[in-house]
């Protein structure tokens, strides 16, 4: 029997898979037999999937007559893609767009946007905002859980900052290390090794290496940089003025990549199985234990990645002897359980930046471009987020063959920039103009302060992406 046959004789689309292994072993079995022993092919399908409860136990097609009960004791509706908005549509590739339908089909979407800065990832784009009843899907919130920025203010000037580089650069190279896998020589105490690491096997696993990992960086756009901060305005409770800040961008390194892979394979494992084609967008029900371990386990790794940058910003404060006098942070790669439309669900924000009314965030752009500190204007359409970045343009790859670093390196010198290390693939030339985008979203935030990057540290061993 053909696909075609299958269908006639009423197997659905969604277990064609399953169907024709039990046709082969049909077949098999009348090759093997003799003729008055053979089986009707046809005939024991179409009758399987008119009463599949009456061939659970038989030796040829109780897979399908399991998945077929499967699917009527535990349906999963099929859904058309709901609708979705973007931001900055003119700057978002189709293959982009296709992956936003595609987990704007799933059951129990509703509601998803899609951010400027918006551009290919694994399962949702980066960029995406999805909105789930009562599931979590761990690749709508990515492997680097709880990547986040932090920004520190100090009382220091441009001008203070000129006259003392080396102070600055000897105190950013010091605050951290970069790279896959990389791990502190000693381990730094912090309140969040004692929270309880037990809430699922893998953090439990883990707890060593996360401690030994606290207060490092990861590879691809991780950064740590000073920066100038111009208030326009009086605002974070500082006077109008320019500002020297901190600025670092990571998340919860290799423990978070752990957690988001087990759960996803947890979940596809798991899925019904006319929707198996979902792959990397597998979702957990949260009234799962799964579910509820991935959930509990993320944000976990949230206050992990907070964590890592506490312990970054305050040792590079301890390095240059200042006090810190203001701060800015917030996650961008991350699922809340929030109150959207009169229901409640669950946002994944995968690269996009919380933006509720008032809340406040940073949104960077590159090595040679601004960042920006943000307070959201809570709109309803994009489910109260903005974009996490510029977002990229290219692929690694294709960074790696258009750009020379060293070159790029001079010519940002010349504008007052130094680049410590990095890599081609981090360049300015790979991003998105970052004006452009915050032009796109000024109805989901508002620009409140500038950050113009003066002395930039990204990892520059050759290790791969980790976002």
């Amino acid at each position: 029997m053909n696909t075609r046959k299958l269908t006639e004789a009423g197997v659905p689309p969604w277990a064609m898979g399953v169907a024709m292994q039990a046709v082969q072993g049909l077949a098999h079995h009348n090759r093997e037999v003799a003729k008055t022993e053979r089986i009707d092919i046809r005939e024991r399908i179409g009758a399987c999937v008119k009463n599949p409860a009456g061939f659970s136990s038989d030796p040829f097609v109780n897979k399908l007559a399991e998945a077929l009960l499967e699917d009527l004791l535990a349906p999963t509706a099929v859904r058309q893609s709901i609708a979705y908005r973007t931001w900055g549509p003119d700057g978002i590739d189709a293959p982009c767009h296709e992956q936003m339908r595609q987990a704007c089909a799933l059951p129990g979407a509703v509601g998803a946007a899609l951010m400027a800065d918006a551009h290919v990832g694994y399962g949702l784009p980066i960029g995406g905002v999805l909105a789930l009843e009562n599931a979590v899907c761990p690749y709508a919130v990515g492997v680097d859980i709880a990547c986040r920025m932090k920004l520190t203010v100090y009382d220091v000037t441009p001008a203070d900052f000129s006259r003392q580089a080396d102070r600055f650069r000897q105190a950013l190279q010091g605050g951290t290390v970069f790279g896959v896998g990389k791990e502190q020589k000693h381990r730094v105490d912090h309140p969040v090794m004692d929270q309880d690491w037990g809430v699922s096997r893998i953090t439990r696993e883990k707890h060593d290496v996360a401690w030994r990992q606290l207060g490092t960086s990861g590879s691809g756009n991780h950064f740590v940089e000073w920066g100038t901060l111009t208030l326009e305005q009086p605002d974070l409770g500082l006077e109008a003025r320019q500002y020297m800040a901190l600025l670092s961008h990571s998340g919860s390194r290799g423990t978070g990549a752990a957690v988001c892979s087990t759960y996803s394979e947890i979940a596809r494992a798991k899925l019904p199985r006319k929707h198996a084609d979902v792959g990397r967008l597998a979702w957990l029900p949260m009234d799962t234990e799964a579910g509820q371990e991935y959930f509990a386990a993320m944000n976990l790794m949230g206050d992990y990645a907070a964590a890592n940058h506490d312990v970054i910003h305050k040792v590079v404060a301890r390095l240059l002897g200042e006090k810190p006098m203001a701060g800015v942070e917030n996650h961008h790669n991350f699922c809340w359980l929030e109150e959207h439309a009169g229901k409640q669900v669950y946002v994944h924000r995968k690269g996009a930046t919380p933006a509720g009314k008032g809340v406040l965030g940073v949104i960077p752009g590159s090595m040679g471009s601004p960042a920006f500190v943000v307070r959201g204007l809570g709109h309803a359409d994009s489910l109260h987020s903005a974009s996490h970045g510029a977002g990229r343009l290219m692929s690694r790859t294709q960074a790696r063959q258009l750009f020379n670093l060293n070159k790029v390196r001079r010519e940002l010198a010349h504008i007052g920039i130094e680049v410590l290390a990095a890599g081609s693939d981090e360049v300015p030339g790979v991003y998105k103009n970052i004006h452009q985008v915050m032009e796109s979203q000024k109805d989901l935030v508002t620009a409140i302060a500038r950050f113009d990057p003066r002395m930039v540290l990204m990892c520059g061993d050759g290790s791969k992406a980790e976002d």
